[in-house]
């Protein structure tokens, strides 16, 4: 019996192993419960909208800055809309701009760095100075510059250049555009390893394309980089979207953000505190969960982890 239960973790499927190891990092196991409890009541702000009976966007300037009461829990905001359900929807906007925009940017990332390792040649060559480019200058700035463009003036149709989303897609289009670089080094690094091994070999051997031996067996071999840096980036997508709106140049009015909702309690921050407290609180909840999360998952995906991996090490149970 002994020897079956000292035999049990060699036996594991590789998703209850990295499971098993990612619930050894308590903090990142923390993480994981805090986002979705957040991402759930994202989507549920509609619901809770109705059932309160109240409108998120409408204005009474006779109502503002009231605290916390019965009909709004969290008070109201400097136009006397309810701060919880702004918070809300601003949760909404920050994680869609965050994980669409890792995501856009991982994807375009894992196909340039497989193109580059496998290919190599000139088209590395290229690729890989175009990342070091990127990698050298400074996001933040760069952002502002290409987020202060004036769309009208980029010849797009008046309905599209006065759209309330636009802000919102033009914040993921251009964050995904300037962030592949750090996710092409190393799907780069990967393909380069991966490469060499025998099934790729093998693949090759059976007259298998190039296009099918980077995406059908390099890539998904690869995935575990991918996904741990795609993780590590999403809170800082969502810093810089907060900083953007913050600023004025992100998510733009009647539109919710964090960062806008910090713009707006700027002058009423020693009459209300609580108008700039709780969306910073939010945001840096969010993007230190997302750290974690990705430290988590390093964690789990390293074959090399032993039962150190993670310092809050816990039990985690798998059942099935």
């Amino acid at each position: 019996m002994r020897a079956d239960t000292a035999l049990a973790p060699a036996m594991e499927s590789p998703a209850r192993l990295v499971w098993r190891r990612f619930c050894r990092h308590r903090l990142a196991l923390a993480s994981l419960v805090l986002l979705v409890l957040l991402a759930g009541l994202a989507l549920a702000a509609p619901l809770i909208e109705r059932a309160l009976g109240l409108d998120a966007t409408a204005v009474n300037l006779f109502g503002r800055l009231a605290p916390p009461s019965p009909q709004h829990w969290l008070g109201t905001d400097e136009l006397g809309r309810d701060l919880m359900l702004r918070l809300l929807y601003g949760a909404r906007v920050s994680l869609f701009v965050g994980i669409v925009a890792a995501l856009a940017a991982a994807s375009i990332g894992s196909i340039l760095g497989v193109a580059a390792g496998y290919l190599g040649g000139r088209l590395d060559a290229v690729l890989m100075r175009l990342a070091d480019g990127g990698i050298s200058l400074p996001m933040l700035p760069l952002l502002i510059v290409l987020a202060a463009i004036d769309p009208a003036k980029l010849g797009l149709p008046d309905s599209v250049a006065q759209s309330e989303n636009l802000s919102l897609y033009r914040i993921v289009a251009i964050i995904a555009l300037v962030g592949w670089t750090t996710t092409a080094r190393l799907v780069r690094g990967a393909t380069l390893s991966l490469k060499e091994r025998a099934f790729v070999e093998a693949a090759r051997a059976q007259g298998a394309t190039a296009a099918r031996i980077m995406f059908r067996h390099i890539l998904p071999n690869a995935m575990s980089p991918i996904l741990v840096a795609t993780t590590l980036s999403v809170g800082n997508v969502i810093l810089l979207e907060s900083v953007l709106s913050f600023l004025g140049l992100g998510i733009q009015p009647p539109v919710a953000s964090w960062g806008a909702m910090l713009t707006g309690a700027q002058e009423t921050l020693w009459q209300r505190p609580a108008l700039a407290l709780y969306p910073g609180l939010l945001i840096f909840l969010t993007v230190i969960a997302f750290n974690f999360l990705g430290d988590g998952l390093q964690d789990a995906f390293d074959p090399r982890a032993g039962r150190g991996a993670g310092r809050g090490a816990g039990r985690c149970v798998v059942r099935g």
